[in-house]
């Protein structure tokens, strides 16, 4: 059985209004992730990602750069222990 993780990423930059949220949820789920990806009050993007350690690294990586459009200045990545709450991958509006 592969190894589980959770992410928990903070993405700073020209993130919100480029499609992030709805571009990071059809990457994430081609992967098999679970969680959950909103905008901040900051203009920053938040997303937690559970699944396979692999899968959840590149999704990961993925937020460096991002959508077409989308500036990526940096990202905080808190990593965690896998909750295993979700059963799917939302966006929280």
């Amino acid at each position: 059985m592969p190894a589980t993780t959770r992410a928990h990423v903070y993405v700073h930059g020209r993130v919100q209004g480029v499609f992030f949220r709805a571009t990071t949820r059809e990457k994430v789920i081609a992967l098999g992730v679970k969680g959950w990806v909103r905008n901040c009050l900051d203009g920053s993007v938040e997303a937690v990602f559970e699944g396979d350690q692999a899968a959840v690294e590149q999704a990961v990586n993925w937020c460096k750069k991002g959508p077409v459009g989308a500036f990526v200045n940096h990202i905080d990545v808190h990593w965690e222990k896998c909750s295993g709450e979700f059963d799917e991958f939302s966006i929280i509006y």
